[in-house]
């Protein structure tokens, strides 16, 4: 395995003209906005540098909405937000054709899935069918009416969020729904120190003092660094044997897909860059086994008490012990 190198962190392979002053300028805005929560806005923007969609699962009132909303105003890009409801059709997320009586010609119109960034908020409360509709757009970035296809724009990025207590009137998300998500996270109840200062500065919207901090074309250059850090061979064994142990564990009746697989390699060398260094190590590893393959695994009768989340993480925990870590 490689050491970490002496003096200043490297930043990325072969890194474009964004410096790493502008990840810290993101990372930054987000902790204006969400106070007392450093891993959890650290996950967020690793989220973006993999180029994943968020899913982020919590209680009503911690900030979910806002972490979103910040995440979209502090890259300079387009936003929408969709208040997902049991009476939202698939039309009114990806568009609609209708006739021009003065062209005489059909238009496609299209929905707030095209743009940049897309607030899905409250997804389960969605019928499947409108949740659906995202499906295409989150894995082929691309939307199909009518037998013809639109891209959408880049960077793309879905945030949903949802309340796993309120079962009341919701649709859980399907196992190939959540698949499309890069990481579900949970933002939890700050401390007593930053629950002062959100009271000091309750007047307005967490996310309001949150001004764009980097281009949508310098989000894509980082991007595509990330995609180039180099991951060794020990440390890809190390995954895929992590990968394994999920789909043999007696307590999980599904284990993670191969699209699991890949997100753990992304999500692995988004969070090197966003540490600073241009190698990935296996604490990156360790760090996203639980946001990447928790909401992927599926619990049988045999599982640990507690939560279905909570459940799996503590599965993945238990495996993360019985794998040997590279050297």
């Amino acid at each position: 395995m490689r050491e970490s190198p002496s003096g200043s962190e490297k930043l990325l392979v072969d890194s474009p003209p964004v410096a790493i002053s502008k990840l810290r300028d993101v990372e930054g805005a987000l902790g204006q906005a969400i106070r007392g929560k450093p891993e959890v806005i650290r996950l967020s923007l690793a989220c973006l540098l993999a180029r994943g969609h968020l899913l982020i699962e919590d209680v009503p009132g911690v900030g979910k909405t806002t972490l979103a909303q910040a995440l979209a105003r502090a890259v300079d890009s387009s936003f929408h937000r969709l208040q997902f409801t049991s009476d939202m059709l698939p039309s009114d997320v990806l568009g609609v054709t209708i006739y021009n009586a003065h062209s005489q010609e059909f238009e496609f119109k299209q929905g707030p899935v095209f743009t940049n960034f897309l607030l899905a908020d409250e997804i389960n409360r969605a019928t499947p069918k409108t949740q659906s509709a995202l499906l295409e757009a989150m894995n082929e970035l691309q939307v199909t009416v009518d037998g013809r296809s639109w891209p959408v724009p880049r960077p793309f990025m879905v945030v949903a969020t949802q309340n796993p207590v309120e079962h009341h009137g919701t649709y859980p998300l399907p196992e190939s729904q959540l698949d499309r998500f890069l990481m579900r996270i949970r933002i939890g109840y700050p401390d007593e120190a930053a629950e002062r200062e959100i009271l000091r500065h309750s007047a307005t919207p967490g996310f309001d003092g949150v001004r764009a901090v980097i281009s949508s074309d310098d989000l894509v250059q980082l991007q595509e660094a990330v995609a180039r850090i180099p991951v060794d061979e020990a440390l890809l064994d190390y995954m895929l044997t992590i990968v394994k142990r999920t789909r043999s564990h007696e307590s999980l009746s599904m284990g993670v897909s191969p699209r699991g697989a890949q997100g753990l390699y992304r999500a692995s060398q988004a969070m090197a860059a966003v540490d600073g260094r241009d190698y990935v190590t296996p604490d990156d590893v360790k760090r996203m086994v639980s946001p990447v393959f928790a909401h992927r695994v599926t619990l049988n009768g045999r599982s640990v008490p507690g939560t279905s989340t909570s459940a799996a993480e503590k599965i993945l925990e238990e495996i993360l012990t019985l794998v040997d870590v590279p050297l």
